[in-house]
């Protein structure tokens, strides 16, 4: 199936995405729309999480590779099929070129986490690693591309990959009729173009709101220009959305049919990672969980029913135990203390025994008595402490403060 080149009025393009969602039969899983329920009561409507994260392969990409691999003439299958991604996209290329029994080559970063590059070994594509970030990687797939005769396939700037992820909004409508507002990821824009095709066509009362990161948001400069505009330097947690430049063909899209674009910070991301964790059982990635970061971030704003697209799951171990403590630390879940106190025998006893009453429970405790900053009476202690919540942190520094002891911070 392909698509035209240029992106049409969207009533015109539903049949292309109704097309995919038939072609994705028996390939791509109907996900889970699972409720959440602490969600729901922040927003004071209902909340439903499209689980994206338990698609094959760990995210929505496999859906837009399939479709836009199984265009391709039987010439250009022949010659094999070329992708530069860090996770998500490399790995959906590589199911769908197995599946279709064409071959695939995949550029990745050098610094690609090991598992991602395992995976996408274990879906059948040869793995090249190449470059030190996406850019440099993105170029040499584009060079191979040109000197071998394989068909590059983008990540978002495609009508075909467009319409396969499209699918996800015919799937929320079906199963979430009276849905009232979508959030969703948006890194290079094909995800969210496709998903508002869908929606906005059988539903144009659905509001739907994209989300940045903070450190990589190329969608609201972009906008406000009226043409896509690159960043110089895109730095954020959530590889997934972590574009510089909006695509083209999906920029077009989301200008006429997306109605906000929303960023939010790094301690959001993790915030909502965390949450997605300990309150649905569910592992997302920092991307995936971009639509909870809005939600928590300003949860009045959204009108319910809502759907919380959860775009993937695929996070390295490594840096999910990193994101967590930032997650429990945003969450004030951590606490980390400097105090003076009297150089003298039982005194860290003493504090020990005032941060049980208060139920703090110490994680790491560093105890200095010769430093020259200090009086000659004087020790000083750093503490990282494991809390329950802010007021609980509040709680734990006044009751040190009654105590007697000298918090500096």
């Amino acid at each position: 199936m392909s698509f035209r080149t240029t992106a049409p009025h969207p009533a015109l393009i539903l049949d292309d995405v109704r097309g995919a969602q038939k072609m994705l039969s028996g390939v791509a899983r109907v996900t889970a729309l699972e409720g959440s329920r602490h969600l729901t009561e922040l927003v004071g409507s209902p909340v439903h999480l499209k689980c994206e994260n338990l698609q094959r392969t760990g995210s929505f990409k496999l859906r837009g590779a399939y479709v836009r691999i199984s265009g391709l003439t039987p010439v250009e299958r022949a010659a094999g099929v070329v992708a530069a991604s860090a996770g998500n996209h490399a790995q959906g290329v590589a199911l769908a070129s197995s599946l279709l029994g064409v071959r695939s080559t995949v550029f990745m970063p050098v610094g690609a986490p090991l598992p991602k590059v395992a995976a996408t070994r274990e879906y059948g594509a040869e793995v090249r690693l190449h470059g030190q970030v996406v850019d440099e990687t993105l170029a040499a797939a584009q060079r191979y591309a040109e000197e071998t005769g394989a068909v590059f396939i983008h990540p978002f700037d495609h009508p075909d990959i467009i319409a396969g992820q499209g699918t996800v909004g015919l799937e929320i409508l079906e199963q979430c009729p009276e849905v009232r507002t979508i959030v969703l990821g948006i890194g290079g824009g094909g995800f969210a173009a496709g998903v508002a095709v869908a929606v906005k066509a059988l539903r144009p009362d659905v509001r739907i709101v994209g989300v940045q990161a903070e450190g990589a948001a190329c969608y609201p400069p972009s906008l406000a220009a009226g043409h896509p505009v690159s960043l110089d330097s895109p730095a954020t947690m959530a590889d997934g959305i972590k574009v510089g430049r909006p695509g083209d063909v999906p920029f077009a899209l989301i200008e006429e049919l997306v109605d906000e674009v929303r960023t939010v910070t790094e301690d959001e991301l993790s915030s909502a990672l965390l949450l997605c964790l300990e309150r649905a059982k569910l592992v997302v990635e920092p991307a995936g969980a971009s639509p909870v970061a809005a939600l928590l971030s300003d949860p009045k704003a959204f009108r319910g029913p809502v759907v919380a697209v959860l775009s993937g799951g695929n996070v390295d171990p490594l840096l999910m135990q990193r994101i967590l403590r930032h997650g429990m630390s945003a969450a004030g879940r951590y606490l980390s203390l400097r105090l003076r106190l009297t150089d003298r025998p039982g005194a860290l006893a003493a504090l020990l025994a005032a941060l049980t009453v208060a139920d703090a429970n110490v994680l790491d405790i560093s105890h200095v008595r010769t430093d020259p900053r200090l009086g000659l009476t004087e020790a000083e202690v750093d503490l990282h402490l494991e809390t329950k919540g802010p007021q609980h942190c509040a709680e734990v520094e006044a009751a040190l403060r009654a105590a007697g002891f000298r918090v500096m911070g």
